[in-house]
């Protein structure tokens, strides 16, 4: 029997339904039921999950975002992300653990053009990162198998898509800095490689597509498949930097733009894969498979007023 934490959520649901397409019981942990299976109901932020019979743990489970300093979405964002990993950890009593992590871990003052596990981490540029970076120090302490996948998306995504889209004004998209080549995770590929990870030997592993993503072409094709015609403009990365700082010091929650967006677009991100592969994992599925599904009638939010501004992803 399977245990995923967050099945009701876009990454849980995909493993939930993946692990329940390969024949095994499905327990949804988490406020709502999820797609398939049996539903306990767990809040990350108030105790630990009911684990009776489960074998094997997949840890979805995140609060994600871009909260403010000092806000109550930050401090929210610590109670699930680092206290909540340490109550399922504690249920867990030494069952095999898949925590779904992050690339937004690794530091972002350094180069990224192939980063490896052993890539430093530190100097986050927001509460998500940070959080999930001292989350996953516990889970790999307590033995567990940790994925960082980066820039999830695919069917049922509410937020990286959509964000990018809505970011389109007056006919243009402004992207920070020039065109850059870039890691993406199609969800299908991360729900694959969270199944096979529970026999995998503990420790970090990146999980992303085959191939790295050369920005704008990656960008065009979306706004293509979505039928929403626009011209991608570069936003000088210096101006960039200055108006997500401006934007930070205004927000009383979520800035409307971050550093952290703008770092996350601006700059080469491209993770190796050789420890992941080296287990036997082949990432399949590739932003193209998505698009392919994709029509103008199932477009994602698209805001048409206001001044154009850099558009962000979510993770």
């Amino acid at each position: 029997m399977i245990a995923v934490t967050g099945a009701s959520g876009f990454c849980g649901g995909h493993v939930a339904r993946a692990a329940d397409a390969a024949g095994a019981r499905v327990v949804g942990l988490g406020r709502r039921p999820g797609p398939v299976g049996e539903h306990r109901f767990w809040d990350a932020t108030a105790g630990e999950p009911d684990l009776t019979g489960v074998d094997v743990v997949v840890h979805c489970a995140a609060a994600v975002g871009d909260p403010s300093p000092g806000s109550a979405a930050e401090a929210l964002m610590h109670d699930v992300n680092v206290v909540g990993t340490e109550r399922l950890l504690r249920a867990a009593a030494g069952r095999p653990v898949v925590w779904v992590s992050s690339a937004s871990v690794y530091d972002p003052r350094l180069d990224r053009s192939l980063v490896a596990e052993d890539h430093p981490r530190a100097g986050q540029l927001n509460a998500y990162g940070r959080t999930k970076a001292a989350g996953e120090e516990l889970a790999l302490a307590a033995g567990a198998v940790v994925l960082r996948p980066r820039a999830v998306y695919g069917p049922g995504d509410t937020t990286l898509l959509p964000r990018l889209l809505s970011r389109v004004r007056a006919g243009t998209l402004l992207l920070p800095g020039p065109d850059v080549r870039l890691s993406l995770t199609a969800v299908e590929n991360l729900a694959q490689a969270a199944l096979a990870a529970a026999a995998w030997p503990p420790g970090a592993y990146n999980i992303a597509d085959a191939q790295p993503y050369q920005r704008d072409a990656a960008v065009r094709a979306v706004l293509d498949a979505h039928g929403v015609r626009a011209r991608i403009r570069h936003l000088p990365l210096r101006l960039a930097r200055t108006a997500a700082r401006l934007a930070e010091a205004l927000a009383a929650a979520e800035p409307a733009l971050s550093r952290y967006a703008v770092d996350q677009l601006a700059h080469p991100v491209v993770l190796d894969l050789s420890r992941a592969r080296a287990r036997g994992w082949l990432p399949r599925h590739t932003l193209q498979d998505h698009l392919r599904g994709v029509g103008p009638d199932r477009r994602g939010p698209v805001s048409r007023g206001g001044p154009p501004g850099p558009a962000g992803p979510s993770r």
